[in-house]
């Protein structure tokens, strides 16, 4: 079979920092938390979502603080989102990926109803054989998801020859749990601090990321 990338979208392929932090920040306030700087929130922020706002606030969040930090950051995002960009690179990367024969897929914690047309928004849909979103409550780890998403694929995908790329530390426990490779990137919600402790490879570009996936994958 293939060579075969998993992509992250927020933070990975959609360049959202910005809407991101705009979002946390009007969460933050639902519940007296100061606002962050960017570098601030890529320090402090952790998956699961609900950990995160625990260390937070010194406490777990009640179920209606919970319900409330969670809608707040999504109207808001909502409202941010139409700024947000493709990372630098993208299009390039993904037409030269599937040029080389190889194939791709992608796999957000973002609202599966909302990231379809956010893809296609992007004219990114034709890149990827399968694009799954999040469906069920927010907040949770990735690693299920990800094996009914390469469960999906079976047919389609060699594990050994498949690598997540993302900007988490769970999109690469999520990996490693379902035996794939993965590469972090350090463009997005966590700093290079953060993701060099999970033990797989951590690039500063998308660039550097495909390249060395073509290489575990050879």
């Amino acid at each position: 079979m293939r060579s075969h990338i998993v992509w992250d979208w927020n933070g990975t392929l959609l360049h959202d920092m910005e809407a991101v932090l705009g979002a946390s920040n009007a969460a933050f306030a639902t519940v007296g938390v100061a606002p962050m700087t960017l570098e601030e929130y890529r320090a402090q922020y952790e998956i699961p979502i609900p950990r995160f706002y625990e260390r937070l606030l010194g406490r777990v969040p009640s179920q209606a603080e919970w319900l409330a930090l969670d809608d707040a950051f999504h109207v808001k995002y909502t409202e941010l989102f139409p700024a947000c960009r493709l990372t630098d690179g993208v299009l390039e990367l993904l037409a030269g990926w599937a040029a080389a024969g190889r194939s791709q897929s992608l796999l957000s914690m973002y609202e599966h109803a909302k990231l379809v047309p956010a893809v296609e928004g992007f004219g990114l849909t034709g890149h990827f054989l399968r694009v799954d979103g999040r469906r069920g409550a927010s907040g949770g780890r990735k690693a299920g998801h990800l094996a009914l998403h390469l469960e999906a694929l079976a047919e389609q995908v060699d594990p050994g020859r498949t690598v997540l790329i993302g900007d988490a530390a769970d999109d690469a426990e999520a990996a490693l749990e379902s035996g794939i490779h993965a590469v972090l990137y350090t463009g997005g919600s966590h700093t290079r601090e953060k993701l060099t402790g999970v033990g797989v490879p951590v690039v500063d570009s998308l660039a550097e990321a495909v390249a060395l996936a073509e290489r575990i994958t050879a």
